[in-house]
């Protein structure tokens, strides 16, 4: 296909990225430090349901001005309409939420084999299989463990991303290529 070009045409969707930072309510007073340390062109999927809608607007704005300046991509959680109405890289959520709306990067959250093979109905760029370990986010509730995420992500097709409970020592230790992580990134996890 690119020799059908005689220019250079740039990939109008980012690459995706290995780490990624969620936005929660317990992590907002230490994201831009965060955004700080994390390596270039990592990622952030903007969450904030916490927030009134004109103040998660003008959060997300403040956000989407770090994570440039560090060369970051800015994923909003919402429908792709949404993301691309507010300039973000893509969008996040469920596959029901995203399996609509314009070309934008999609990560779709999957938790079991039904809701993965929705993601790949809904054209989703990533899928986020969660909760692979026990979470702050959902403390006593139901992890896949690292054989059963391995097993799901084995069935996927397209790239993985692991949540719930990783941090950068798991991670290292269980060999995950592209993970995500809300207090393994912002210091509430060890």
């Amino acid at each position: 296909m690119a020799r059908c070009y005689s220019v250079l045409v740039p990939n109008r969707q980012p690459s995706l990225p290995a780490i990624w930072l969620i936005s929660d309510a317990r992590n907002d007073d230490r994201i831009e430090a965060v955004l700080e340390r994390l390596p270039r062109g990592s990622g952030l999927v903007f969450r904030h349901y916490h927030l009134p809608p004109l103040e998660r607007r003008a959060r997300f704005n403040a956000l989407a001005r770090a994570a440039r300046r560090f060369g970051h991509v800015m994923v909003l959680a919402g429908e792709a309409r949404q993301a691309r109405a507010w300039k973000a890289h893509g969008a996040y959520g469920g596959a029901d939420r995203l399996a609509q709306g314009p070309g934008v990067l999609r990560l779709v959250t999957v938790h079991d084999p039904r809701e993965l093979a929705q993601a790949h109905r809904a054209r989703a760029d990533a899928v986020l299989i969660s909760p692979v370990f026990a979470t702050a986010s959902h403390p006593g509730g139901h992890t896949l463990g690292p054989v059963r995420f391995r097993l799901l992500a084995a069935r996927s097709q397209v790239p993985v991303i692991a949540l719930g409970g990783v941090t950068a020592r798991r991670a290292r230790a269980f060999r995950l290529e592209r993970w995500a992580a809300i207090d393994g990134l912002s210091g509430g996890a060890r």
